[in-house]
């Protein structure tokens, strides 16, 4: 009886010492804020923040702001009190997120600013982002590479004004498609801003914010669909016929393609999108958008964590550039992208294990 109350003894011991360092091991003090459940994009991001996080044994709390920078701020405020040492958050406005992240370090929290910069203030910590001026980039070559001969029509589309990536993603485009739109390979069709600035390879902040005030979307489909249907709206037929739409992500891009495909003066139109959002990549397959920008979110939420494990364990997460939010360079490690059409769609989407081919049809 002794020896196996001693035995006993001896196993509780050894499985608390195990639940203890288990526990230990299995709880990452991160706070993750996204800025809404309303777009596909956000809902991957949180499903990979999850997938991510329970392979590799941490528990984490993922809340959202809804469009809300009030929300943000309280979301940031509500995860403080619960002890996060690392706050990773997309603002869902750049400029207002500064509050929010002021917070956080005002606590001694860590601050990663996730796909989009937190601008205005030196406590953001690092940022963890694609290359937006390669998204925006990519849908000008895209463009470029797909038109012939003289006067293209061209209909341009921004992301919201609020959102630092939109800058990013416009600046991106504009480099490849300033110099076709100056030696008339290309006519703007939708902002008079652009066609002022149409020699000037390299604009300001102020030139650009000018142009997505006139082509900004807000990120909102049914803005998209509104601002695309007074642009047809308003033109003529021989502003029709070809055209080609630079559209700033999926789902503005499908909201953007619906409307153009009804208008019986236009009879074909490449547009772009990035996101590979599962609905996009079905509008590809059956050839009702062009191309697709995908981020990996997976690389981006492993960079992430990367970036969150390091500094609680001391360290600083690997920097290759720096962006600066308008006070100060924050240090980043851009992750890569690929452009996703109608040719490579499956073998960059479906054999890289991105989504299933069971989420599509007509996949050859």
């Amino acid at each position: 009886m002794k020896r196996l109350i001693t035995f006993l003894c001896a196993f509780l011991m050894l499985t608390g010492l195990v639940t203890a360092a288990f526990a230990q091991a299995g709880s990452l003090p991160v706070g993750i804020v996204l800025p809404t459940k309303d777009e596909p994009r956000w809902l991957q991001d949180e499903a990979r923040f999850k997938a991510a996080l329970i392979a590799a044994g941490y528990n984490v709390e993922i809340l959202f702001s809804q469009g809300d920078s009030a929300k943000e701020k309280a979301n940031v405020e509500s995860l403080i009190t619960k002890g996060i040492k690392v706050l990773i958050i997309c603002p869902q406005d750049g400029t207002a997120a500064a509050a929010a992240a002021d917070a956080a370090r005002k606590a001694g929290v860590k601050v990663i600013s996730y796909d989009r910069l937190i601008r205005g203030t030196d406590s953001v910590d690092y940022y963890v982002t694609f290359d937006s001026f390669a998204v925006g980039a990519a849908w000008g070559d895209y463009l470029v590479k797909n038109a012939s001969g003289k006067g293209n029509n061209l209909y341009l589309y921004a992301g919201a004004s609020s959102d630092n990536n939109a800058f990013i993603f416009f600046e991106g485009a504009w480099s490849a498609l300033q110099p076709k739109i100056a030696d008339g390979t290309f006519v703007v069709r939708n902002s008079t801003e652009a066609v002022k600035l149409m020699g000037k390879a390299k604009l300001s902040r102020e030139e650009l914010g000018k142009i997505i005030g006139q082509v900004t979307t807000d990120w909102n489909f049914g803005v998209a669909k509104n601002k695309a249907e007074a642009d047809l709206t308003k033109n003529k037929r021989s502003a029709k016929g070809t055209v080609f739409v630079c559209a700033p992500n999926d789902g503005t891009a499908r909201a953007i393609a619906d409307v153009f495909a009804i208008d019986r003066d236009v009879k074909k139109f490449y547009i772009t999108g990035q996101d590979a959002e599962v609905a996009s990549i079905q509008y590809i397959i059956n050839g009702k958008q062009s191309m697709t920008v995908l981020k990996d979110v997976r690389v981006l939420v492993n960079d992430a964590i990367a970036a969150a494990v390091a500094y609680l364990k001391g360290s600083t997460p690997a920097k290759t550039t720096t962006y600066n939010n308008g006070k100060f360079d924050v240090p980043a490690k851009p992750s890569a992208i690929t452009t996703v059409t109608r040719d490579n769609v499956k073998a960059a989407i479906v054999d890289s294990g991105y989504y299933p081919s069971s989420y599509f049809s007509g996949l050859e």
